[in-house]
Protein backbone atom coordinates (compact mmCIF):
# COMPACT_ATOMS: atom_id res chain seq x y z
CA UNK A 1 0.00 0.00 0.00
CA UNK A 2 1.26 3.34 -0.77
CA UNK A 3 1.50 5.79 2.56
CA UNK A 4 -1.54 7.85 2.48
CA UNK A 5 -0.50 10.22 5.17
CA UNK A 6 2.84 10.89 2.89
CA UNK A 7 1.35 11.65 -0.10
CA UNK A 8 -1.55 13.82 1.75
CA UNK A 9 1.84 16.17 3.25
CA UNK A 10 3.35 16.91 0.59
CA UNK A 11 0.23 18.24 -0.77
CA UNK A 12 -0.59 20.38 1.83
CA UNK A 13 -4.04 18.58 2.50
CA UNK A 14 -3.11 17.55 6.41
CA UNK A 15 -4.51 19.91 9.08
CA UNK A 16 -5.34 17.86 12.24
CA UNK A 17 -4.62 14.21 12.72
CA UNK A 18 -5.37 11.63 15.88
CA UNK A 19 -1.99 10.21 17.06
CA UNK A 20 -1.96 6.44 16.03
CA UNK A 21 -3.71 7.30 12.73
CA UNK A 22 -0.65 6.82 10.31
CA UNK A 23 0.31 4.13 12.36
CA UNK A 24 -3.22 2.55 11.83
CA UNK A 25 -3.27 2.78 7.83
CA UNK A 26 0.23 1.59 7.29
CA UNK A 27 -0.47 -1.70 9.19
CA UNK A 28 -3.44 -2.91 7.30
CA UNK A 29 -5.97 -2.26 5.09
CA UNK A 30 -8.45 0.26 6.43
CA UNK A 31 -11.93 1.60 5.95
CA UNK A 32 -13.16 5.53 6.25
CA UNK A 33 -15.68 7.52 5.41
CA UNK A 34 -16.40 11.52 4.55
CA UNK A 35 -19.68 12.79 4.96
CA UNK A 36 -21.37 14.57 2.41
CA UNK A 37 -24.09 17.00 3.21
CA UNK A 38 -27.07 16.43 0.77
CA UNK A 39 -28.33 19.73 0.61
CA UNK A 40 -28.71 20.31 -3.22
CA UNK A 41 -28.53 18.25 -6.27
CA UNK A 42 -25.12 18.87 -7.08
CA UNK A 43 -21.92 19.07 -5.51
CA UNK A 44 -19.92 22.06 -5.97
CA UNK A 45 -16.12 22.55 -6.27
CA UNK A 46 -15.88 22.94 -2.02
CA UNK A 47 -16.84 19.31 -2.03
CA UNK A 48 -14.15 18.30 -4.77
CA UNK A 49 -11.35 18.58 -1.80
CA UNK A 50 -13.34 15.53 0.17
CA UNK A 51 -13.86 13.62 -3.08
CA UNK A 52 -10.18 14.06 -3.77
CA UNK A 53 -9.09 12.64 -0.46
CA UNK A 54 -11.07 9.59 -0.42
CA UNK A 55 -9.87 9.01 -4.15
CA UNK A 56 -6.29 9.23 -3.04
CA UNK A 57 -7.08 7.11 -0.30
CA UNK A 58 -8.81 4.28 -2.18
CA UNK A 59 -5.54 5.13 -4.53
CA UNK A 60 -3.76 4.10 -1.55
CA UNK A 61 -4.88 0.49 -1.14
CA UNK A 62 -7.78 1.26 1.06
CA UNK A 63 -11.59 1.19 1.30
CA UNK A 64 -13.37 4.90 1.36
CA UNK A 65 -17.02 5.24 2.56
CA UNK A 66 -19.25 7.97 1.18
CA UNK A 67 -21.44 9.00 3.89
CA UNK A 68 -24.63 10.65 2.19
CA UNK A 69 -26.10 12.81 5.15
CA UNK A 70 -30.26 11.78 4.47
CA UNK A 71 -30.72 12.19 7.69
CA UNK A 72 -28.33 15.14 9.20
CA UNK A 73 -29.28 16.72 6.22
CA UNK A 74 -32.62 17.09 8.07
CA UNK A 75 -30.93 18.50 11.06
CA UNK A 76 -28.27 21.15 9.56
CA UNK A 77 -25.05 21.18 10.27
CA UNK A 78 -24.18 24.34 12.68
CA UNK A 79 -20.39 24.73 11.84
CA UNK A 80 -19.38 27.55 10.10
CA UNK A 81 -22.86 28.71 10.30
CA UNK A 82 -24.13 32.08 11.66
CA UNK A 83 -28.02 31.24 11.09
CA UNK A 84 -30.00 28.43 11.09
CA UNK A 85 -30.25 26.37 7.74
CA UNK A 86 -34.10 25.65 5.79
CA UNK A 87 -34.54 22.58 6.46
CA UNK A 88 -35.68 19.99 3.43
CA UNK A 89 -38.31 17.47 3.21
CA UNK A 90 -37.49 13.31 2.04
CA UNK A 91 -38.58 13.73 -1.14
CA UNK A 92 -36.02 16.41 -1.95
CA UNK A 93 -33.24 14.84 -0.40
CA UNK A 94 -33.52 11.59 -2.08
CA UNK A 95 -33.26 13.37 -5.53
CA UNK A 96 -30.14 14.62 -4.20
CA UNK A 97 -28.55 12.00 -3.01
CA UNK A 98 -29.16 10.27 -6.57
CA UNK A 99 -27.93 12.91 -7.85
CA UNK A 100 -24.73 12.99 -5.95
CA UNK A 101 -23.91 9.42 -6.00
CA UNK A 102 -23.74 10.29 -10.08
CA UNK A 103 -21.16 12.70 -9.59
CA UNK A 104 -19.15 11.01 -7.13
CA UNK A 105 -18.88 7.55 -9.46
CA UNK A 106 -16.87 9.86 -12.17
CA UNK A 107 -14.26 9.58 -9.32
CA UNK A 108 -14.69 6.64 -7.03
CA UNK A 109 -14.71 3.25 -8.17
CA UNK A 110 -18.08 1.83 -6.75
CA UNK A 111 -18.22 -1.23 -9.12
CA UNK A 112 -14.92 -2.89 -8.77
CA UNK A 113 -14.78 -6.12 -7.03
CA UNK A 114 -11.26 -5.10 -5.65
CA UNK A 115 -11.71 -4.71 -1.87
CA UNK A 116 -11.27 -1.74 -1.59
CA UNK A 117 -14.04 -0.90 -4.03
CA UNK A 118 -15.74 2.47 -2.67
CA UNK A 119 -19.18 2.16 -0.48
CA UNK A 120 -21.93 4.89 -0.80
CA UNK A 121 -24.30 4.67 2.72
CA UNK A 122 -26.83 7.06 3.58
CA UNK A 123 -26.82 7.61 7.70
CA UNK A 124 -31.14 7.57 7.31
CA UNK A 125 -31.03 4.24 6.89
CA UNK A 126 -29.93 3.44 10.53
CA UNK A 127 -31.68 6.36 11.69
CA UNK A 128 -35.22 6.21 10.50
CA UNK A 129 -36.22 3.84 12.74
CA UNK A 130 -34.47 5.02 15.74
CA UNK A 131 -36.90 6.60 18.55
CA UNK A 132 -36.34 10.01 20.26
CA UNK A 133 -36.31 8.20 23.43
CA UNK A 134 -34.23 5.13 22.68
CA UNK A 135 -31.49 7.71 20.98
CA UNK A 136 -31.34 9.60 24.01
CA UNK A 137 -31.23 6.87 26.22
CA UNK A 138 -28.91 4.50 24.52
CA UNK A 139 -26.77 8.00 23.11
CA UNK A 140 -27.48 10.59 24.48
CA UNK A 141 -25.89 9.54 28.06
CA UNK A 142 -22.35 8.87 26.76
CA UNK A 143 -22.01 12.33 26.24
CA UNK A 144 -22.03 15.00 28.45
CA UNK A 145 -23.86 18.61 27.53
CA UNK A 146 -20.05 20.47 28.73
CA UNK A 147 -18.51 18.18 26.43
CA UNK A 148 -21.12 19.62 23.53
CA UNK A 149 -20.97 22.82 24.73
CA UNK A 150 -17.16 23.04 24.22
CA UNK A 151 -16.87 22.87 20.77
CA UNK A 152 -16.09 25.63 18.64
CA UNK A 153 -19.12 24.99 16.41
CA UNK A 154 -21.39 25.52 19.19
CA UNK A 155 -19.56 28.56 21.46
CA UNK A 156 -19.08 30.26 17.98
CA UNK A 157 -22.99 30.26 17.73
CA UNK A 158 -23.57 30.86 21.18
CA UNK A 159 -21.30 34.14 21.29
CA UNK A 160 -21.54 35.20 17.94
CA UNK A 161 -22.56 38.69 16.73
CA UNK A 162 -26.10 37.99 15.91
CA UNK A 163 -26.71 36.01 19.43
CA UNK A 164 -29.60 34.32 17.81
CA UNK A 165 -28.80 31.23 19.53
CA UNK A 166 -29.18 27.74 18.99
CA UNK A 167 -32.46 25.40 18.51
CA UNK A 168 -32.00 22.45 20.11
CA UNK A 169 -32.20 20.79 16.34
CA UNK A 170 -28.94 22.22 15.53
CA UNK A 171 -27.10 21.53 19.00
CA UNK A 172 -28.10 17.85 18.47
CA UNK A 173 -26.46 17.26 15.07
CA UNK A 174 -22.74 16.75 16.66
CA UNK A 175 -24.23 13.88 18.62
CA UNK A 176 -26.07 12.27 15.34
CA UNK A 177 -23.03 12.35 13.84
CA UNK A 178 -20.85 11.19 15.96
CA UNK A 179 -23.15 7.99 15.93
CA UNK A 180 -22.92 8.01 12.56
CA UNK A 181 -19.22 6.75 13.39
CA UNK A 182 -19.99 4.86 15.81
CA UNK A 183 -22.37 2.74 13.57
CA UNK A 184 -20.23 2.40 10.43
CA UNK A 185 -17.42 1.51 12.95
CA UNK A 186 -19.60 -1.51 14.25
CA UNK A 187 -20.93 -2.29 11.12
CA UNK A 188 -18.41 -1.73 8.81
CA UNK A 189 -15.00 -1.70 10.42
CA UNK A 190 -14.37 2.03 9.56
CA UNK A 191 -11.94 2.77 11.72
CA UNK A 192 -11.28 6.40 10.47
CA UNK A 193 -13.56 9.30 9.61
CA UNK A 194 -11.87 12.26 7.55
CA UNK A 195 -13.48 16.03 6.61
CA UNK A 196 -12.71 19.54 6.92
CA UNK A 197 -11.50 21.11 9.83
CA UNK A 198 -14.11 22.76 10.62
CA UNK A 199 -15.70 19.41 10.81
CA UNK A 200 -12.93 18.48 13.59
CA UNK A 201 -15.38 18.80 16.70
CA UNK A 202 -18.33 16.66 15.22
CA UNK A 203 -15.44 14.46 14.13
CA UNK A 204 -14.10 13.55 17.52
CA UNK A 205 -17.35 13.46 19.22
CA UNK A 206 -17.91 10.16 17.16
CA UNK A 207 -13.95 8.83 17.67
CA UNK A 208 -15.55 9.43 21.91
CA UNK A 209 -18.72 7.41 21.42
CA UNK A 210 -16.67 4.46 19.88
CA UNK A 211 -14.03 4.43 22.57
CA UNK A 212 -17.10 4.48 25.35
CA UNK A 213 -19.84 2.17 23.98
CA UNK A 214 -17.46 0.05 22.05
CA UNK A 215 -14.33 0.56 23.89
CA UNK A 216 -12.20 0.54 20.88
CA UNK A 217 -9.68 3.21 19.44
CA UNK A 218 -11.07 5.17 16.49
CA UNK A 219 -9.31 7.60 14.47
CA UNK A 220 -9.91 10.83 13.11
CA UNK A 221 -8.03 13.27 10.16
CA UNK A 222 -8.97 16.63 8.87
CA UNK A 223 -7.72 18.72 6.06
CA UNK A 224 -7.41 22.68 6.01
CA UNK A 225 -10.46 24.70 4.52
CA UNK A 226 -9.49 25.87 1.05
CA UNK A 227 -10.14 29.48 0.43
CA UNK A 228 -10.62 31.38 -2.87
CA UNK A 229 -8.08 33.98 -3.52
CA UNK A 230 -10.55 36.31 -1.38
CA UNK A 231 -10.05 34.27 1.84
CA UNK A 232 -13.74 32.68 1.56
CA UNK A 233 -14.27 29.09 1.64
CA UNK A 234 -15.68 27.91 -1.72
CA UNK A 235 -19.34 26.62 -1.43
CA UNK A 236 -22.63 27.70 -1.82
CA UNK A 237 -23.61 29.54 1.00
CA UNK A 238 -20.44 31.88 0.23
CA UNK A 239 -21.93 32.86 -3.42
CA UNK A 240 -19.21 31.64 -5.08
CA UNK A 241 -20.68 27.98 -5.91
CA UNK A 242 -19.34 25.91 -8.99
CA UNK A 243 -21.23 23.13 -9.51
CA UNK A 244 -20.23 19.49 -10.66
CA UNK A 245 -23.38 19.54 -12.90
CA UNK A 246 -22.55 21.47 -15.40
CA UNK A 247 -26.38 22.41 -16.51
CA UNK A 248 -25.21 24.68 -13.48
CA UNK A 249 -21.87 25.71 -13.79
CA UNK A 250 -21.05 25.10 -17.32
CA UNK A 251 -17.02 23.38 -18.26
CA UNK A 252 -16.30 26.58 -19.79
CA UNK A 253 -17.01 28.23 -16.59
CA UNK A 254 -14.84 26.44 -14.19
CA UNK A 255 -12.33 26.19 -17.02
CA UNK A 256 -12.18 30.19 -17.28
CA UNK A 257 -12.45 30.64 -13.27
CA UNK A 258 -9.60 28.24 -12.46
CA UNK A 259 -7.86 30.10 -15.45
CA UNK A 260 -8.05 33.14 -13.48
CA UNK A 261 -6.44 31.45 -9.85
CA UNK A 262 -4.23 33.99 -8.47
CA UNK A 263 -0.43 33.26 -9.12
CA UNK A 264 -0.54 32.82 -4.75
CA UNK A 265 -3.15 30.02 -5.02
CA UNK A 266 -2.19 28.15 -8.16
CA UNK A 267 0.45 25.99 -6.33
CA UNK A 268 -1.95 25.08 -3.82
CA UNK A 269 -4.98 24.33 -6.33
CA UNK A 270 -2.69 22.05 -8.87
CA UNK A 271 -2.09 19.93 -5.18
CA UNK A 272 -5.25 19.76 -3.78
CA UNK A 273 -7.45 19.90 -6.67
CA UNK A 274 -5.52 17.14 -9.20
CA UNK A 275 -4.08 13.76 -9.30
CA UNK A 276 -0.92 15.21 -10.94
CA UNK A 277 2.40 13.47 -9.35
CA UNK A 278 4.73 15.89 -7.32
CA UNK A 279 7.37 15.52 -10.01
CA UNK A 280 4.59 16.58 -12.64
CA UNK A 281 3.38 19.70 -10.76
CA UNK A 282 6.95 20.97 -9.72
CA UNK A 283 8.13 20.81 -13.76
CA UNK A 284 4.77 22.90 -14.25
CA UNK A 285 5.35 25.72 -11.39
CA UNK A 286 8.88 26.05 -12.76
CA UNK A 287 7.85 26.94 -16.07
CA UNK A 288 5.20 28.99 -14.59
CA UNK A 289 8.29 30.97 -12.34
CA UNK A 290 10.24 31.13 -15.45
CA UNK A 291 7.61 32.83 -17.99
CA UNK A 292 4.53 33.93 -15.93
CA UNK A 293 2.97 35.35 -18.69
CA UNK A 294 2.32 31.96 -20.17
CA UNK A 295 -0.12 31.16 -17.27
CA UNK A 296 0.94 27.59 -18.00
CA UNK A 297 0.71 26.46 -14.60
CA UNK A 298 -3.46 28.14 -14.71
CA UNK A 299 -4.22 26.79 -17.72
CA UNK A 300 -2.81 23.04 -16.41
CA UNK A 301 -5.17 23.40 -13.24
CA UNK A 302 -8.15 24.55 -15.85
CA UNK A 303 -7.81 21.44 -17.59
CA UNK A 304 -6.93 18.98 -14.93
CA UNK A 305 -10.22 19.88 -13.29
CA UNK A 306 -12.62 19.80 -15.98
CA UNK A 307 -11.07 16.65 -17.82
CA UNK A 308 -11.56 14.91 -14.27
CA UNK A 309 -14.84 16.82 -13.19
CA UNK A 310 -16.84 16.46 -17.28
CA UNK A 311 -14.14 14.31 -19.33
CA UNK A 312 -11.32 14.93 -21.99
CA UNK A 313 -13.37 15.49 -24.41
CA UNK A 314 -15.57 18.81 -22.49
CA UNK A 315 -11.92 19.79 -21.62
CA UNK A 316 -10.26 20.62 -24.88
CA UNK A 317 -13.76 22.17 -25.83
CA UNK A 318 -13.57 24.40 -22.78
CA UNK A 319 -9.83 25.17 -23.92
CA UNK A 320 -11.45 25.83 -27.76
CA UNK A 321 -14.45 27.95 -26.51
CA UNK A 322 -11.65 29.93 -24.29
CA UNK A 323 -9.60 30.84 -26.86
CA UNK A 324 -12.04 31.34 -29.52
CA UNK A 325 -13.97 33.78 -27.47
CA UNK A 326 -10.89 35.56 -26.52
CA UNK A 327 -9.86 36.01 -30.63
CA UNK A 328 -13.56 37.25 -30.74
CA UNK A 329 -13.77 34.42 -33.62
CA UNK A 330 -17.01 32.36 -33.20
CA UNK A 331 -16.75 30.14 -35.83
CA UNK A 332 -17.70 26.71 -34.98
CA UNK A 333 -18.84 27.80 -31.94
CA UNK A 334 -22.40 26.92 -30.68
CA UNK A 335 -25.14 28.67 -29.11
CA UNK A 336 -24.80 26.86 -25.88
CA UNK A 337 -20.98 27.45 -25.64
CA UNK A 338 -20.97 31.01 -26.73
CA UNK A 339 -23.96 32.01 -23.76
CA UNK A 340 -21.98 29.52 -21.11
CA UNK A 341 -18.91 31.89 -22.12
CA UNK A 342 -20.53 35.08 -22.17
CA UNK A 343 -22.86 34.97 -19.47
CA UNK A 344 -21.77 38.10 -17.95
CA UNK A 345 -22.62 39.84 -21.39
CA UNK A 346 -25.05 42.45 -21.52
CA UNK A 347 -28.02 41.53 -23.43
CA UNK A 348 -31.11 42.69 -25.10
CA UNK A 349 -33.75 41.48 -27.58
CA UNK A 350 -33.41 42.56 -31.02
CA UNK A 351 -36.76 42.72 -32.34
CA UNK A 352 -36.57 44.39 -35.71
CA UNK A 353 -34.00 44.08 -38.53
CA UNK A 354 -32.58 47.97 -39.82
CA UNK A 355 -29.80 50.04 -40.15
CA UNK A 356 -26.79 49.59 -38.00
CA UNK A 357 -26.95 52.51 -36.62
CA UNK A 358 -30.28 52.52 -35.81
CA UNK A 359 -29.62 48.58 -33.99
CA UNK A 360 -26.27 50.32 -32.13
CA UNK A 361 -28.08 53.05 -31.28
CA UNK A 362 -31.25 51.55 -29.92
CA UNK A 363 -29.76 49.25 -27.81
CA UNK A 364 -26.82 51.59 -26.17
CA UNK A 365 -24.29 50.29 -28.14
CA UNK A 366 -23.86 53.77 -29.04
CA UNK A 367 -24.99 56.60 -27.40
CA UNK A 368 -26.20 58.69 -30.66
CA UNK A 369 -25.80 58.23 -34.41
CA UNK A 370 -22.80 60.63 -34.69
CA UNK A 371 -21.08 58.21 -31.84
CA UNK A 372 -22.48 55.13 -33.84
CA UNK A 373 -20.76 56.49 -37.02
CA UNK A 374 -17.44 57.26 -35.75
CA UNK A 375 -17.10 53.21 -34.34
CA UNK A 376 -18.11 52.34 -37.54
CA UNK A 377 -15.68 54.36 -39.22
CA UNK A 378 -12.75 53.36 -37.07
CA UNK A 379 -13.60 50.03 -36.90
CA UNK A 380 -14.24 49.40 -33.58
CA UNK A 381 -17.84 47.89 -34.50
CA UNK A 382 -17.73 44.12 -35.47
CA UNK A 383 -21.03 41.77 -35.99
CA UNK A 384 -20.21 37.94 -34.82
CA UNK A 385 -16.56 38.90 -35.28
CA UNK A 386 -16.83 40.25 -38.30
CA UNK A 387 -15.67 44.02 -38.78
CA UNK A 388 -18.45 46.69 -39.94
CA UNK A 389 -17.15 49.39 -41.46
CA UNK A 390 -20.16 50.38 -43.82
CA UNK A 391 -22.55 52.62 -42.28
CA UNK A 392 -25.78 51.82 -44.86
CA UNK A 393 -25.09 48.11 -43.89
CA UNK A 394 -28.28 46.31 -42.44
CA UNK A 395 -28.71 43.90 -39.49
CA UNK A 396 -30.74 41.10 -40.65
CA UNK A 397 -32.02 38.52 -38.59
CA UNK A 398 -30.53 35.81 -40.71
CA UNK A 399 -27.42 36.96 -39.32
CA UNK A 400 -28.40 35.14 -36.16
CA UNK A 401 -25.92 32.39 -35.08
CA UNK A 402 -28.25 28.65 -35.00
CA UNK A 403 -31.07 31.18 -35.75
CA UNK A 404 -31.14 32.84 -32.17
CA UNK A 405 -28.19 35.52 -31.50
CA UNK A 406 -26.17 37.91 -32.89
CA UNK A 407 -23.22 39.01 -31.32
CA UNK A 408 -22.09 42.61 -31.49
CA UNK A 409 -18.22 43.86 -30.43
CA UNK A 410 -17.75 47.30 -29.74
CA UNK A 411 -14.17 48.17 -29.48
CA UNK A 412 -11.82 45.50 -28.46
CA UNK A 413 -13.90 43.74 -24.92
CA UNK A 414 -16.60 45.49 -25.11
CA UNK A 415 -19.74 42.95 -26.17
CA UNK A 416 -23.41 42.24 -26.43
CA UNK A 417 -25.67 39.68 -27.67
CA UNK A 418 -28.65 40.23 -29.19
CA UNK A 419 -31.50 37.71 -29.23
CA UNK A 420 -33.39 37.21 -32.07
CA UNK A 421 -36.90 37.33 -31.64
Amino acid sequence: MKNFVEELTWRGMIHTMMPGTEEQLMKEQTSAYVGIDPTADSLHIGHLVSIMMLKHFQNCGHKPYALIGGATGMIGDPSMKSAERNLLDEQTLNHNIAAIKKQLSKFLDFDSDMPNAAVLVNNYDWMKDFSFLSFIRDIGKHITVNYMMSKDSVKKRLTGEAREGMSFTEFSYQLVQGYDFLYLNEHKNCKLQMGGSDQWGNITTGVDLIRKVLEKPAYAFTMPLILDSTGKKFGKSEGNALWLNKEKTSAYEIYQYLINSDDSKVLEYLKVFTFLSKEQIEEVYAKQLEAPETRIAQKTLAWEVVKDIHGKEEADNAVLVSEKLFKGDFNGLSVKDIKSGMRSVPSFDLTEEGNIVDVLVNNKIASSKREAREFIKGNAISVNGNIINDETATITKDMAIEGEIIIFRRGKKKYFIGNVK
